[in-house]
């Protein structure tokens, strides 16, 4: 039977993967490019995301609000998808109110109202520290969230007067609002005896 190879290739012994520190420095070198690549892209998404915002005028702080909001959101959830699974909160229809108060109070009912599903899945661990990491987790997701469209905003030239006060009256919110929501799972303080000076 002859060998279908025929010339210097039919000589060669099979390519085989190579093994060793070798080709362990080449899976490295491999992962960091593909690191690198996944930085690449979202520098890339985020000028495409510039460049629309550049196209299309932002007419009130309202469209700021709602920039805000889905960066936030969309950081929450990347943030809850190692636990909750993608997509754990959907953004709100785009007729929505965008002031403060309304951006922060659905920032806030979206993100709490997956506390309880959080806490099921640790069922073992303490409840307090059960709701404080969950807070935490809700609060990183919303920093990142929030610092991406005070970026994009500020690149802009839109974060200033109006729109900076609604944004960072917005960020004042949640956090308060997220304070208000641990205060609530955790037990009351004790209370102190009040003195009474006569």
């Amino acid at each position: 039977m002859s060998s279908p190879l025929t010339g210097p290739a039919a000589d060669r012994p099979p390519l085989t993967p190579p093994s060793g520190p070798a080709s362990s420095k080449a899976s490295e070198v491999a992962h960091s490019h593909a690191r690198g690549a996944e930085a690449s892209a979202r520098r890339a998404q985020n000028a495409q995301i510039m460049q629309a915002s550049l196209q299309v005028s932002l007419k009130s702080g309202n469209d700021a609000q709602a920039l805000l909001f889905r960066s936030a959101i969309d950081a929450i959830n990347e943030h809850l998808a190692p636990v909750m699974g993608n997509n754990a909160i959907q953004n709100a229809a785009a007729s929505q109110d965008n002031s403060a108060e309304a951006t922060a109070g659905r920032i806030l009912d979206f993100a709490t109202g997956f506390f309880d599903a959080y806490a099921a899945q640790r069922p073992n661990d303490d409840p307090e520290q059960v709701a404080r990491d969950f807070v935490d987790l809700i609060r990183g997701g919303f920093e990142k969230g929030f610092g991406e469209a005070r970026d994009i905003l500020s690149g802009l030239g839109v974060f200033a007067g109006d729109v900076e006060s609604g944004v960072m009256k917005t960020h004042e919110l949640v956090h308060k609002g997220l304070d208000d929501f641990l205060a609530s799972k955790l037990p009351p303080a004790p209370e102190t005896a009040a003195t009474v000076v006569e």
